[in-house]
């Protein structure tokens, strides 16, 4: 009998051992889920005959041992820095092993040892990454197998919440306590856009202006991910002019995380003594420590004054124009300027009007969504108390987040996916549009745990069934390896919608 042995159970899990279960009682398999302790509610509950569940200490050798040992297939949910344990065992007791995880540098050098006991490493085996390289190269393939040339691509992924649950001022909220957000870009980004590497520090990612428009959910902010450039000779596009892997996320939060790092609240030096600490008291010190005061000078003050400044210059125009006669009223109405590149524009009064109006209202806008954010995060919460010990004010701030951002049980969440490829052929220009949507149930079946889990978990299937023969390292841009797991994620309800278009 086939076994597979899953690490880590929680919310990320549910979609996988769901799926598990179903093919294991088809199939006569077994599984096991093993939670890492201390576990505060029961892995799972009932378990069917064919599955079991445990409770091990990661760092226990014999409790790990015995269960990879028994095992013909380990998935890992478990966080990177976990696995080093896990990996050695497959390794040493001849396991396959499949993560969502990157391949950092000390996995990288197992290639080889891999390799010669015929066994596959699956990693990058999600949604992002996962699902972007299996989708993009789909169509990286059949572009190169039609005789295209690749000039750009493009990557959109971004775990939102659904708008019927986005009910706070940052419109969005974490589907597990693991979401560790406030790392996420900590180290910059590196990318390559119309033929120049970019290089982006961590507080230049969050520009809430940078917008793409995705079908049925309107415009949302996109941020480079950490190093793109690793991935251009993996996707076969070592010349691309454009090759950026991106977050998205609604522009409300781009614009509050801006501001979280201007503050130095994702700081990572361990310097607050949280015990009794309520997150009130937490906020006020931070912000007495990095002058809050001149950044609301900076931030609404000078919001406030270039608004004022708008309206005024505003008024003066809607007096010249009341004070003028018909005929002036209509030769004022489209007139011709100089812009700032010296080149002549037509100007229609309204327009300017209508503009105007909309920049006072963003301004006016944005001053009020800064302190809505803060205040929601507990800068005024007198209740909640820390007690974590000694912490640095990214970890407060990822507890803040676990309090106040956390899904609820009616909630769901949403996991966007879109990718653009420009290319050319005969002659023409192409740009091919790739684009998912998936949404969850409920803050268990979110949207993160399907697109997280079920690649896991059809990957497993197909080694067990033959249909995936690799060996060594590997993430998912091999057509044997993508090509029965995307056919069987869309059977699952996972399915892109595809549009080719020839471009001017």
């Amino acid at each position: 009998m086939k076994s597979i042995l899953v690490f880590g159970s929680g919310n990320a899990a549910a979609s996988l051992i769901e799926y598990l279960m179903k093919e294991a009682a088809f199939n006569n398999w077994h599984i096991t889920v093993a939670e890492i302790a201390p576990v505060t509610t029961p892995v799972i509950s009932n378990p069917p005959s064919h599955l079991q569940t445990a409770i091990v200490l990661i760092d226990n050798d014999r409790e790990r041992q015995q269960l990879i040992a028994a095992t013909d297939l380990v998935i890992s949910l478990l966080p990177a820095h976990l696995h080093t344990f896990i990996i050695a065992d497959c390794l040493r007791f001849n396991k396959h092993f499949l993560s969502p995880a990157c391949i950092d540098d000390t996995l990288a050098g197992m290639h080889a040892a891999i390799k010669q006991q015929n066994l596959l490493f699956l990693c990058e085996m999600g949604l992002d990454p996962g699902i972007d390289h299996m989708a993009a190269m789909h169509h990286i393939h059949r572009i190169k197998a039609n005789g295209g040339v690749i000039t750009s691509f493009t990557s959109y992924c971004g775990g939102l919440i659904s708008p019927e649950s986005d009910d706070n001022p940052w419109h969005y909220k974490m589907t597990g306590t693991h979401d560790n957000v406030v790392l996420a870009g900590i180290n910059g980004a590196v990318f390559k856009e119309n033929g120049a590497v970019q290089e982006l520090p961590y507080g230049q990612l969050f520009d809430p202006n940078r917008l793409i428009h995705v079908p049925g959910l309107g415009y949302l902010a996109w941020y480079p991910n950490r190093d793109s450039l690793r991935y251009m000779p993996l996707y076969g596009l070592p010349d691309a002019h454009t090759f950026i892997r991106t977050t998205l996320r609604y522009p409300e939060f781009c614009f509050g995380w801006k501001n979280i790092v201007e503050l130095k609240l994702t700081d990572a030096t361990r310097q607050y003594h949280t015990d009794g600490l309520t997150l009130q008291q937490f906020f006020h010190e931070h912000f007495a420590n990095h002058g809050f005061g001149e950044w609301i000078e900076k931030q609404l003050t000078a919001r406030f004054a270039q608004s004022k400044q708008l309206l005024e210059k505003l008024h003066q125009l809607l007096e010249a124009e009341q004070e003028a006669n018909e005929e002036e009223r209509n030769a004022l109405q489209d007139f011709m300027m100089i812009d700032n590149k010296g080149e002549l524009m037509d100007v229609n009064l309204d327009a300017i009007k209508s503009q105007a109006a909309a920049t006072v209202a963003l301004q006016m806008h944005e001053a009020n969504l800064s302190m809505k954010q803060l205040f929601f995060l507990g800068m005024e919460d007198d209740q909640t108390i820390i007690n974590k010990g000694i912490c640095s004010a990214a970890e407060v701030l990822q507890f803040a987040m676990e309090q106040k951002l956390l899904l609820q049980p009616a909630d769901k969440d949403l996991a966007v996916l879109q990718h653009e490829i420009g290319y050319e052929l005969d002659g023409e220009k192409h740009l091919a549009t790739s684009s998912l949507a998936v949404k969850g149930d409920n803050h268990l079946n979110t949207a993160m745990a399907k697109t997280t889990g079920l690649p896991l978990g059809i990957a497993a299937k197909q080694i067990f069934l033959g249909n995936i023969r690799e060996t060594g390292l590997h993430i998912p841009v091999m057509s044997s390896v993508y090509v029965p797991v995307l056919q069987e994620l869309a059977k699952n309800g996972i399915r892109f919608e595809e549009k080719d278009e020839t471009i001017q």
